[in-house]
Formats: C-alpha cells, sequence, structure tokens
C-alpha cells in the first residue's frame, strides 16, 4: 500500500471555544482508532504556532537560519496525519472524514515513492 499524508491546514487567530475543541478532539480520537483498526494508521500529531518554526534556507554555499515560516498566507500547517492507503480514493475518503471532524481545509497527497520509503 502507497503512503499518504493528510495535512491539516489551520487558520491564524485564537483556538476553537473549549467545548468546540473537545467535540473536535473527540472526532480526531475516533478517526485515529479507525485508522488504527484497519492498519492504515503510521503516524501524525498537531503542531506548534508557526512562530516556533526555525527556517533553513541554503544561500551561497552556507545555510542561513531563520525564525518562523515566510508564508504570506492566513492559513498554516496545524497538524498531519500519515496513512498507508491502497488508493487515492481510499486516502481522500480519510481526508474528507477529516475535513468534516476538523472543519479545517485539508490536503491529501501521495509520497513520491512506494510505501513512503
Amino acid at each position: 500500500m502507497k503512503h499518504y499524508l493528510i495535512a491539516l491546514y489551520q487558520p491564524q487567530g485564537p483556538a476553537p471555544e473549549p467545548e468546540a475543541l473537545q467535540t473536535i478532539m473527540d472526532e480526531l480520537g475516533v478517526l485515529r482508532r479507525e485508522l488504527e483498526s484497519s492498519g492504515s494508521w503510521v503516524f501524525g500529531d498537531g503542531l506548534h504556532d508557526p512562530s516556533t518554526a526555525t527556517v533553513l534556507r541554503p544561500s551561497e554555499g552556507r545555510v542561513l537560519m531563520t525564525d518562523g515560516p515566510f508564508a504570506e498566507g492566513k492559513e498554516h500547517l496545524g497538524g498531519f496525519v500519515i496513512l498507508r492507503a491502497p488508493d487515492l480514493d481510499a486516502a481522500l475518503e480519510w481526508g474528507r472524514r477529516y475535513a468534516l471532524a476538523t472543519t479545517l481545509p485539508v490536503e491529501v497527497r501521495p509520497f513520491a515513492t512506494e510505501g513512503g520509503r
């Protein structure tokens, strides 16, 4: 089976209210248990705010290190899941469920090599 990335894009701004966040976390727990029981779960987690990131950019034979990404967008990568699926349609179905559970935009992308290796 191929490996797929499900990337969850989070808008800038405050987190949802605690009650709404708990509902989302409960739904994510259900999805993870289903992925695990189907043998499709590989790895996944949320990420800290983009301000905690460090970007390493090659320049003239050196590497320039800067705080945070240079993205100009109003969304950032908030978390991700790596899963095994027999084909893109199956991975897209998991992505659809993540989009509904989180109410966030979700990107589904296959790894370039078979099995993600």
